[in-house]
């Protein structure tokens, strides 16, 4: 799996215009719960924007829980009723973009509770997956090179491992904002890397001996860098 490292700015602007025009639109013809969008062909057409636009429109739409995609369906309005759609995409419209350091203190909490549940959950496949992140990681780091990437695919693994697909979801969405900031804010110094092996290869070792507390510990000594960024404390 590869994260792209890219601003979400102008995507995120072209989103709220087709959400806004998908809302208009179920408003227009006066939709009800369960009723079924129009393709994404049409809506591209009609709104002037690429189908890849209006996907990304309709899966954020479905994130909230407004719309359900059905494989060979199509995509239909959940069972809500119009004000309260309205309502809600009126506030995901008026979102403000989280900073940075909000972002990462979300990582932080979502992650304390992951690492516990994936050394609970865990199945060999995701020791596989966790600890090929955790070898890159390494190498990169070894061979001088940057390895934001590497360290954050260890981490998605590790949500990936907890079973949940909520917080797994939570975990993708924040990542790429993560990546592309990183060392702008100059998070963790050139050292830290290094440090960071040694962590990763603890967190890894808890998850496979099932060491649930254990592995929420480690994951806190690995975040100490974090902790010290958003709360200018140590812990």
């Amino acid at each position: 799996m590869k994260i792209e490292a890219i601003s979400t700015n102008d995507n995120q602007e072209v989103q709220n215009v087709i959400i806004a025009k998908i809302r208009d639109l179920i408003n227009y013809k006066n939709l009800e719960p369960g009723d079924k969008l129009p393709s994404e062909r049409m809506l591209a057409e009609k709104f002037g924007v690429t189908r890849s636009n209006v996907r990304d429109a309709i899966h954020k739409l479905e994130f909230y829980g407004l719309l359900k995609s059905i494989p060979q369906s199509g995509t239909f309005l959940e069972n809500i009723g119009v004000i309260a759609l309205n309502g809600m995409i009126e506030d995901i419209l008026n979102l403000d973009k989280p900073d940075f350091k909000s972002l990462v203190e979300t990582r932080i909490l979502l992650e304390l509770k992951t690492v516990r549940l994936a050394s609970l959950r865990r199945t060999e496949k995701d020791l596989k997956r966790i600890k090929d992140a955790l070898d890159a990681y390494e190498r990169k780091v070894l061979s001088g090179e940057d390895a934001v990437q590497e360290d954050l695919l260890f981490h998605l693994a590790i949500a990936k491992a907890s079973g949940n697909r909520t917080m797994n979801a939570l975990m993708l969405s924040i990542t790429p904002e993560i990546i592309t900031n990183f060392n702008k804010y100059h998070v963790c110094d050139e050292n830290q890397a290094f440090i960071g092996i040694k962590e990763h290869k603890d967190v890894y070792d808890s998850i496979k001996n099932q060491q649930p507390t254990l592995a929420k510990e480690k994951m806190k000594v690995h975040f100490k860098a974090l902790y010290q960024y958003c709360y200018n404390v140590e812990k």
